[in-house]
């Protein structure tokens, strides 16, 4: 039988509700940041009450999502949350244990790292709309690597007859209820693996590898094996590979797509999910620092004010040259890349191309 392990973590709750009386508007996540603890500590504290916490194999928890049915998959790092609805379809698992990864491919697409998936909680809460129901997965710092919330017919998490399966959820939940139930958690510090500084890295060599690329996933191996971090290479990469655009860049860019109706992918994500969006877009809308993408199935918000730098990177394939815009925060973290869409086998389209060319460089 489950039991709840009572803690000092009932501190930690209390002042929460007092912040969210003061900011009645303020999210989880900016909450837990308000009061200098990650967001899976705060969401610990209300084990026992309407959350749940969750154990066991992840790889196989992500292979029952399909049973959901229609859900709002979310995923986000510092500066950028992208959320789709629609379902989990085509899951393939690989990798060893200590290196398992998914992709997962349909209306909902992600590359799935579980790595960097260490707590999980259902959460079954009280909302303006009515009830809202998810399954979240974070990372061993305790931050968001990825929610699944379940949907409505229309979209509205309370409605009735939802569009997700609610027995499907239950049985999810009850098979992954972890065995002691306790309001707090242990995180630790996850540090990145150490790489060269630019100065170290031979930068004709890396060149040269760059230039003999045949797949863009040839990128992360040459990375490796360089030792480089991802901004050091784009930089040392300038004015052959790659060059900067104006950091204000980003709306013109989403509006000519919209407008051309031109199908793009956009990727973001962090250290246990990456998340793909694919296909055209439709509303463009800045609110204060956000730049949205405002569409039926789709949403991107990302945070114009943490954008430290945007560049064109350009890699050789066996289908041409793939031109991608990339992102980068002021730690020098991916914020998020666009690209024409493009099939392997096909070579990106050339209204993708003539956009890119056509922005402001810096």
């Amino acid at each position: 039988m489950n039991h709840v392990i009572e803690s000092k973590a009932t501190v930690l709750r209390s002042a929460w509700e007092q912040l969210k009386k003061d900011k009645p508007t303020l999210r989880i996540r900016d909450c837990a940041i308000e009061l200098g603890v990650s967001e899976a500590e705060l969401l610990a504290t209300t084990v026992g009450d309407y959350t749940t916490m969750l154990a066991g194999d992840w790889a196989t928890l992500l292979a029952r999502l399909p049973e959901l049915g229609r859900v709002m998959s979310l995923t986000r790092n510092e500066a950028c949350v992208l959320e789709h609805k629609g379902s989990f379809q085509k899951i393939d698992i690989m990798g060893s244990p200590a290196h398992k990864m998914a992709t997962v491919i349909g209306p909902i697409e992600t590359r799935v790292f579980f790595s960097g998936w260490h707590f999980g909680f259902a959460v079954k809460q009280q909302t303006p709309n009515g009830i809202q129901q998810s399954i979240q997965i974070f990372d061993q710092a305790g931050d968001a690597v990825t929610k699944v919330f379940l949907q409505g017919p229309n979209g509205n998490p309370g409605s009735r007859g939802s569009g997700s399966s609610q027995e499907a959820y239950d049985k999810i939940v009850g098979d992954f209820t972890a065995p002691v139930q306790t309001t707090e958690i242990e995180i630790k510090k996850i540090t990145s693996a150490p790489t060269k500084p630019l100065a170290q890295i031979d930068k004709t060599a890396l060149l040269n590898d760059w230039e003999n690329m045949k797949d863009t996933h040839d990128f992360f191996g040459m990375l490796r094996k360089h030792g480089a971090n991802r901004l050091d290479a784009v930089v040392l990469s300038e004015g052959k590979y790659s060059y900067r655009l104006n950091n204000k860049s980003l709306q013109p860019m989403l509006e000519k797509a919209a407008n051309d109706h031109l199908p793009i992918m956009v990727f973001a994500g962090n250290r246990g999910n990456l998340q793909i969006h694919q296909g055209k877009i439709m509303t463009i809308r800045v609110m204060d620092n956000w730049l949205n993408i405002l569409d039926p199935d789709f949403n991107m918000h990302l945070r114009e004010d943490l954008v430290d730098s945007v560049w064109v990177v350009k890699k050789p394939t066996t289908d041409g040259i793939v031109t991608g815009v990339e992102v980068f925060d002021r730690n020098r973290e991916m914020i998020a890349q666009f690209f024409g869409l493009r099939k392997p086998g096909i070579p990106e389209l050339e209204k993708w191309r003539e956009l890119v060319d056509g922005l402001e460089k810096e």
